[in-house]
């Protein structure tokens, strides 16, 4: 539970903040649900000095990372954002799914009536999109071809 807020724990103990009872209180108000005893066995290295010199990544699992890329980035804690921005910054791989999976998600969530903007956006990731992501064009692409019974 603790590991979405470990970059903001990290973030305030650097800044002078060392009261775990006050880091609680600000993580559930950024939505964690956990209680003060996790966060001071997280913090307990910090007091013994093992300080880590970059600040921590959450625990990141393909369906964490997924759930980040496709939500709404406006819906993304600051964390997320963080973490999702590093790890694109990280991986130009990552980065360019990253637009091309919330340009889709867009497109099906808002229903656009453009009836181009499937086409724009198969023909973008045909150019330039990797691999699995050409796969899955293809694949859209041939749900849009008129049905022809065999």
């Amino acid at each position: 539970m603790i590991d979405d807020y470990r970059l903001y724990l990290h973030h305030r103990w650097m800044e002078g903040c060392s009261n775990a009872a006050a880091l609680t209180r600000e993580i559930q108000q950024l939505g964690y649900r956990g209680d003060v005893n996790t966060v001071r066995r997280h913090l307990r290295p910090y007091r013994t000095g093992t300080i880590p010199t970059d600040a921590p990544l959450p625990h990141l699992t393909v369906r964490r990372v997924t759930d980040w890329i496709m939500r709404r980035p406006e819906q993304l804690t600051e964390t997320e954002r963080k973490c999702l921005d590093e790890l694109c910054e990280r991986s130009p791989t990552l980065a360019t799914t990253t637009q091309y999976a919330r340009r889709l998600a867009s497109m099906v969530r808002e229903r656009r009536s453009e009836h181009l903007a499937p086409d724009v956006w198969l023909a973008d990731v045909r150019l330039d999109g990797q691999r699995e992501l050409r796969t899955l064009a293809a694949a859209y692409g041939a749900t849009e071809q008129p049905y022809s019974p065999p």
